[in-house]
């Protein structure tokens, strides 16, 4: 079993920055490939960014240039830095671990970017 903790959401203005961090307990994430996701009310949950286990990276059109996903596999977390962020991209922003069958979920930060 793999546990995951997000942290680091908050309230940031328009064109802010945030970096999100998924600490994982249970076991080594090394050979997990690794996402964000994030959904608002009513809406269905979307992928933000991925990263493979060889560090391969992936973003939704939405946010490429904006936001970096990365992992530090020494410290068992995975990280999103968030930067020039939007009110879309308001949201409960979810960490993800996979690899074959084993999937697991995060419970959630919360990302709200106003004014």
């Amino acid at each position: 079993q793999v546990q995951l903790v997000e942290s680091g959401g908050g309230l940031v203005q328009p064109g802010g920055s945030l970096r999100l961090s998924c600490a994982a307990s249970g076991r080594t994430i090394s050979t997990y490939a690794m996402g964000w996701y994030r959904q608002d009310p009513g809406k269905q949950r979307e992928l933000v960014a991925s990263i493979t286990s060889t560090s391969s990276t992936n973003y939704a059109d939405s946010v490429k240039g904006r936001f970096t996903i990365s992992r530090d596999n020494a410290k068992n977390t995975v990280y999103l830095q968030m930067n020039s962020l939007k009110p879309e991209d308001t949201a409960v922003y979810y960490c993800n671990a996979v690899r074959f069958r084993e999937h697991y979920w995060g419970r959630g930060t919360q990302v709200t970017v106003s004014s």
